[in-house]
């Protein structure tokens, strides 16, 4: 029976619906309290900082969401140009990538999250820095590289100047890259977001009927399958700020009497990622290595690190004072008491405290795996 020309809804497909859309709801109340429980028993030093939890969300929404609207776009032009109009314009309309892959749980994958919390916690420290310029008159010191006879090292300093302004840039306004990641982190997120819109078009096109969902499915696989790819082509490891520092720190290859100098004015003029970039290469450590021990707010690998570079206390003492002005999770206290048994300890010592940390990354991941299994 139907009034007019519209059939009347089906109570069982109504009923069974509603029934779903209740269980769905219990579920998402269930995950809720696993999550608000587990949060309440962290301890003050695993809780991430509320600035920090409030600018991994922004990095992480602006990531997503470029890499989303780029796949979107491509994927739409290849389905209208083979005539698949309604699908063309079901996945430029249609959105929501983030939050299906929030509920997927894929975004708690650790290599990804190691990385964005790194880099959130890099970003937040280098604006805290404590400017420290020579003199009013003097420029800062990646603008006095720019100007260098060396050619090598003004190229790379005029790019990691243009490299640090775009991601400042993009961290104020929330106009993040996509390929603002590593490329193996990158390539996991471009098929992950292609994942889900193609479930987030499925959706859409089941409203108009079993039928319309199914057919043309192979086209959309294709074009979404073709943007995918087009994005994956698209993204240059090399323009990365980090990478751009690495370059710069060899091309400046410092010598053991500049190093001290160097690295305290780098942190005067709040580039951290040079910092980085420049211990790291004193040191003979993967620079995504050296970061991680930059960051930690216990320092003892850092100041480990420091004394395999050779420096002295006093300069030591500037690095540690300059990083717990930026950080508010550094126990200055600690620091002070510290530093003469800091500075007792010998380059050669230090050296081989910190060799593990020379090894490849992807064999001390392999080791830790083992060590786990062993202990299964």
């Amino acid at each position: 029976m139907s009034v007019g020309s519209e059939p009347l809804p089906d109570p069982a497909l109504s009923r069974a619906s509603a029934i779903a859309r209740a269980a769905r709801a219990r579920q998402r109340a269930d995950d809720r309290l696993e999550t608000t429980i587990t949060d309440f028993f962290l301890t003050a030093d695993a809780r991430l900082e509320e600035r920090t939890r409030l600018m991994l969300a922004h990095v992480l929404r602006g990531i997503i969401g470029a890499i989303e609207a780029d796949i979107r776009r491509h994927a739409a032009r290849v389905l209208a140009g083979l005539g698949e109009t309604t699908r063309a314009e079901a996945i430029l309309t249609q959105g929501g990538a983030l939050l299906r892959l929030t509920r997927s749980g894929v975004l708690r994958d650790r290599d990804l999250m190691k990385d964005l919390i790194a880099r959130v916690r890099h970003d937040l420290i280098a604006d805290a820095l404590p400017a420290a310029i020579a003199g009013p008159e003097e420029p800062s010191l990646l603008i006095r590289l720019t100007g260098v006879s060396d050619t090598t090292v003004a190229t790379a300093a005029g790019a990691l100047l243009a490299a640090e302004s775009r991601r400042r840039a993009a961290n104020e306004s929330g106009a993040i890259a996509g390929s603002d990641v590593p490329a193996d982190l990158h390539r996991r997120l471009v098929w992950w977001v292609a994942a889900a819109v193609r479930d987030g078009l499925d959706d859409a096109l089941k409203d108009a009927g079993e039928m319309v969902a199914m057919q043309g499915r192979g086209q959309s696989d294709q074009a979404i399958t073709e943007a995918a790819l087009r994005s994956l082509a698209a993204h240059d490891d090399a323009e990365r700020p980090e990478a751009v520092a690495i370059r710069l720190a060899a091309a400046i290859d410092a010598r053991r009497d500049e190093l001290p100098a160097l690295l305290v004015e780098a942190l005067g003029d709040r580039r951290l990622t040079l910092f980085v970039a420049v211990l790291a290469h004193a040191i003979g450590i993967d620079a995504e290595q050296v970061r991680v021990i930059v960051l930690d707010p216990d320092g003892e690998q850092l100041w480990l690190a420091l004394r395999a570079a050779d420096l002295d206390r006093e300069t030591i003492a500037r690095i540690g004072l300059a990083l717990a002005d930026a950080d508010p999770r550094r126990d200055i206290e600690s620091f002070a008491d510290a530093l003469d048994s800091i500075a007792s300890v010998g380059v050669d010592d230090a050296r081989a405290a910190i060799a593990p940390l020379a090894m490849h990354r992807e064999f001390r991941a392999a080791l830790r795996a083992l060590a786990g299994a062993d202990r299964r």
